[in-house]
């Protein structure tokens, strides 16, 4: 059983072995990006399982990065839907809007990850996609009103741009992809046409259909190469724009009243929770995932249940837990209702639990801390229920700092038993420094 945030006894010692700077061992790697035939992966031979002649490091590019500020404002306009109804109705309905927002950035991830992307087509592609992304943002909020066939229009064309990029791979429209473009992409449209009742209902099955598009495709998207550094570090910035939803929650709560005593140890209390929610990813989790998917027997597995999914719910958690933000800090002093608690307290819980699907999923080994954590946050959402929502602030956030600090001294642990084997294992005359403790502070 794990001693650290993420990885699996013995995994340290082997991640001090083999340290994160695998893209400088590889002097035989091809130009990063660069596409395959299908049914080819690298070097011809097991296309998610061959580890030679892989490319050197791939990097996010200064496209990617800026259409990531589109969905910057998708996500406020996802948070500013549940904000507007959060009983069990309105959940549903924010989450069948946020699937194909979240689906439309999944595929143009992917697509950037198995291709060179830094090229003029490819640019101005990301570009369109994004012009698409901007179209879904604006409909959000009346994605139940006049602006539903807007929001699937959206999403359609932003399938279509995607397909376009990789129409040159032979078979593309036999996969995830061509589901975009003929299956979910025209539900949408027409949900939109519907009132709200059937809306949502074909609103679902798209998000279904689309959700369901990596596992019903399996055997032939073991023809995809991914690269194992640019897989992680983007889906990781996307849960970075979700935690700036959280901040956004806090100050745009706190700007517009009078900021006494109580209401800056509440916004105190929810920063805290935000950096805690951060910590327990960043510092304990994102170098974990890293070493996973680069000595992962099946990557095109483990990319669909770690980060396709796994992080679906990781942002639709921080989304909830930024919504409770807003319902708290502006007035601490008020009981919370049963809806601000669940979004709040079962945001929080959420989170936590999906790394213990993660880490299950990477390392077969129980994330013992952050389900005990879990389980004790949504043991005292009850009894938030009935306290002002100050108390439930500062208690949420105690929680956490304890299992940070916990996990902490864990890693601290870990790292100094696997140090002494990795010394001792280490050929003569290389250098130490700068081999970490994946999963580690640092």
């Amino acid at each position: 059983m794990s001693t650290t945030g993420e990885l699996p006894a013995g995994a340290e010692e082997s991640a001090v072995r083999t340290g994160e700077r695998s893209a400088g061992r590889r002097p035989d790697a091809e130009r990063p990006g660069t596409e395959r035939p299908e049914g080819r992966g690298p070097a011809g031979g097991r296309p998610d399982e061959q580890r030679a002649g892989e490319p050197p490091e791939k990097r996010v590019t200064w496209a990617e990065l800026y259409f990531d500020l589109i969905f910057v404002f998708a996500i406020t306009q996802v948070s500013g839907l549940l904000h507007h109804r959060h009983d069990l109705l309105g959940i549903g309905q924010a989450l069948v809007v946020f699937v194909p927002v979240y689906w439309c950035w999944v595929g143009t991830t992917v697509q950037a990850n198995i291709r060179d992307v830094d090229t003029p087509r490819d640019r101005l592609g990301i570009l369109a996609v994004g012009f698409t992304g901007l179209v879904m943002a604006l409909a959000v909020p009346g994605a139940y009103g006049n602006r539903g066939v807007l929001l699937g229009a959206g999403y359609w064309a932003a399938r279509v741009v995607l397909l376009f990029l990789l129409v040159r791979i032979p078979g593309v429209w036999r996969g995830p992809y061509g589901v975009g473009v003929l299956v979910s992409g025209p539900l949408l449209v027409a949900g939109g046409l519907l009132p709200e009742g059937p809306r949502v209902c074909l609103w679902a099955l798209a998000a279904l259909c689309d959700l369901s598009g990596p596992v019903v495709f399996r055997r032939k998207l073991a023809a995809v190469s991914y690269h194992p550094s640019h897989m992680p570090e983007r889906f990781a910035l996307f849960l970075l724009v979700a935690l700036g939803e959280s901040i956004v929650g806090i100050g745009a709560s706190a700007a517009s009243v009078r900021l006494d005593a109580a209401e800056l140890v509440a916004v105190a209390a929810a920063f805290t929770i935000s950096a805690g929610l951060w910590w327990q990813y960043f510092v304990f989790a994102a170098d974990a995932m890293r070493h996973a998917v680069t000595v992962a027997d099946s990557r095109r597995d483990l990319v669909r249940r770690v980060f396709q999914y796994g992080h679906l719910a990781l942002a639709a958690s921080v989304i909830a837990v930024a919504v409770g933000f807003g319902e708290t800090v502006a007035d601490p002093r008020r009981s919370l209702g049963a809806a601000s608690v669940g979004l709040l307290y079962g945001g929080c819980g959420l989170y936590l639990l999906t790394f213990g699907y993660t880490r299950w999923m990477m390392f077969r080994s129980v994330a013992t801390t952050r389900i005990v954590a879990a389980a004790v946050v949504l043991a005292l959402a009850p009894a938030m229920v009935r306290w002002p929502a100050l108390a439930a602030l500062v208690t949420l956030a105690v929680v956490l700092v304890v299992l940070n600090v916990v996990e902490h001294r864990r890693v601290n642990a870990a790292a100094a038993v696997a140090e002494p084997a990795a010394e001792a294992d280490r050929e003569p005359g290389t250098e130490a420094a700068g081999d970490p403790v994946v999963g580690g502070p640092v």
